[in-house]
């Protein structure tokens, strides 16, 4: 792990996620696991690089600690809201579809 950089630790304790986690059937359930679970094994330096998480900024969602808000892909289908939170990577809702993770 690079200087000054720790590792990953999620928070997936927002019912909003939690709610469509459950439902998840279970070939995507675990598409959605592994990336958790390559998410957690990265330090946050590397997570800025991966290309493969599609990161992208969501401007008008706003967060309790003021940093900015991302959409990333999880699965072919599924992408995540998210936020940085020191350590934490707090991951507010799942969506199936694209768009519903923008507002749109």
């Amino acid at each position: 792990m690079a200087a000054g950089s720790s590792r990953v630790k999620l928070d997936l304790n927002s019912p909003e996620f939690q709610e469509v986690f459950f439902r998840l059937e279970l070939s995507e359930l675990k598409h959605v696991v592994g990336s958790l679970r390559r998410l957690r094994e990265l330090d946050w330096n590397s997570v800025y690089r991966h290309t493969g998480f599609k990161w992208e900024a969501v401007r008008h969602i706003r967060t309790p600690n003021g940093s900015p808000a991302y959409s990333l892909r999880l699965s072919e289908k599924i992408r995540a809201i998210a936020y940085r939170d020191g350590d934490f990577l707090r991951i507010v809702s799942l969506h199936a579809d694209h768009d519903s993770a923008y507002g749109r």
